[in-house]
């Protein structure tokens, strides 16, 4: 599902390298290099329970996102949400509600991935894991208000051998939804693999923002390690040609749309 878009310059979604000390800010640069991207939300029909991962943008991105977002992010970038796609009523379209959901996985704690949140603060558990939620309470990279209110649960990832840096949390203990950490963009962002006997999805969330970011192993334009980024891009490559869809949160060529695995 999509939750709205978000303008960003390019160098958000691939980093670039240059005099530009900070090129993914948009600072003193050409409007021609600002790209519009889609803000994914992914609901998951399990039979163990209904997932949301991630939340898009909160409705109040139609009224007043400089307040919303703050200053700074508001500068960097902007997001536009048409009636509908608030996560709230993409719920109520396919008639669920918030206190319907099992589990919100929260891949990292980013504004266009978190802003949505107290949509669905409602929701029987929110997850986000142990290393994201501590930088994110004390880093100026987070947005603080967009979780006040709500009950997050952290999780620890598990020595699985499983993923870039061998971690990974098994949500029901059967393989079949797997939170693998993927770090780089953020400490402690995961991405989504999902299995059944006939097929498998890989959801990297922010790893990559397309996929020529791991055919091509261009890090995100914000790291807090690239080492770590492009080791997630390349667990990413390899898994391409092993699962059946791969998907990333803001590939502007993907379309909302339903999959049966």
């Amino acid at each position: 599902m999509h939750s709205g878009k978000v303008q960003i310059d390019q160098a958000l979604a691939l980093k670039e390298k240059g005099w530009h000390p900070a090129p993914y800010t948009g600072w003193l640069r050409s409007s021609k290099r600002k790209i519009w991207v889609p803000v994914s939300t992914y609901l998951i029909e399990h039979q163990k329970g209904l997932l949301l991962l991630d939340t898009g943008w909160h409705e109040e991105i139609r009224t007043n996102q400089r307040k919303h977002l703050g200053t700074l992010a508001h500068s960097m970038f902007k997001g536009v949400l048409p009636e509908g796609e608030s996560i709230l009523e993409l719920l109520q379209i396919r008639g669920y509600r918030a206190k319907d959901l099992d589990y919100v996985l929260l891949s990292h704690l980013d504004a266009d991935h978190v802003s949505g949140l107290s949509h669905v603060q409602d929701a029987s558990s929110i997850l986000v894991s142990t290393e994201e939620w501590t930088v994110a309470n004390r880093g100026m990279r987070y947005n603080k208000t967009m979780w006040k209110g709500a009950s997050l649960i952290t999780f620890d990832f598990e020595e699985s051998g499983l993923g870039p840096v061998g971690r990974s949390y098994d949500l029901f203990g059967d393989g079949s939804v797997r939170l693998i950490h993927t770090p780089g963009h953020s400490r402690g962002m995961f991405s989504v693999l999902l299995k059944t006997s006939r097929a498998s999805m890989l959801l990297v969330n922010d790893t990559g923002y397309c996929p020529q970011s791991w055919e091509e192993l261009v890090v995100p334009g914000i790291t807090v390690d690239d080492q770590q980024a492009k080791q997630s891009l390349r667990w990413v490559q390899q898994q391409a040609s092993q699962v059946d869809y791969v998907f990333a949160n803001h590939d502007p060529t993907i379309k909302p749309m339903t999959i049966t695995l």
